[in-house]
């Protein structure tokens, strides 16, 4: 089984998981949850093995897209590795961070990835403390997604995002929900996605 989830920011929304968890006990380390991004398993160096230890914890192994709350510094430490097709941080054997425009399939279902987004909150955080210019999407990691659909003939089952296309920024619930919304690039970058290529959800 896989399934998906949004936000868990560390042990800040992590709770959901746990309860998941006690309601499917069926559930087993070859099942997957994806999380669309702001995982923040890893952001506190010294306290890293501890804020892991909740998530390997779980029954089943987590995957997740890299979100704007991030340590990109952290995270990107990681070796680069080839998991399931495509690029992957391997944080443990049961926690994976699927990067960004790479494709992956898992249990004959084909996910393509894009990770990231602007926080909107940076203002108030810390460069290199609290938030990363990596959080925004580059034009190199554009053009590898770009390359690795079209050797797929743009062909995919699932697109897992952290942000959304600019089109999703006018549907209610959000658009009555803003007085003003502000169209960030990687909007842009995932009309793109969205436009030209083939999928399922």
């Amino acid at each position: 089984m896989i399934f998906v989830t949004g936000d868990t920011h560390g042990e800040i929304d992590s709770g959901k998981l746990k309860v998941f968890a006690k309601e499917n006990p069926q559930l087993t380390k070859n099942d997957y949850v994806l999380i669309a991004g702001d995982f923040g398993g890893l952001w506190f160096p010294k306290r890293l093995e501890s804020d892991l230890k909740s998530f390997s914890d779980l029954p089943f192994t987590i995957l997740f897209v890299d979100g704007n709350h991030e340590n990109f510094d952290l995270l990107n430490s990681y070796p680069v590795l080839k998991w399931n097709g495509g690029n992957a941080h391997i944080i443990k054997p049961d926690i994976i961070h699927l990067m960004r425009g790479q494709v992956f399939e898992i249990d004959k279902n084909i996910f393509f990835t894009f990770g990231g987004g602007t926080s909107v909150d940076k203002m108030f955080r810390k460069e290199g403390v609290s938030w990363w210019p990596q959080e925004t999407p580059s034009y190199e990691e554009f053009e590898e997604a770009m390359a690795n659909l079209n050797a797929i003939n743009n062909k995919v089952d699932y697109i897992i995002t952290h942000s959304c296309d600019e089109r999703a920024l006018y549907y209610p619930p959000l658009r009555d929900n803003h007085k003003s919304l502000t169209v960030y690039p990687e909007n842009r970058l995932l009309s793109y996605f969205e436009i030209n290529t083939e999928y399922r959800h």
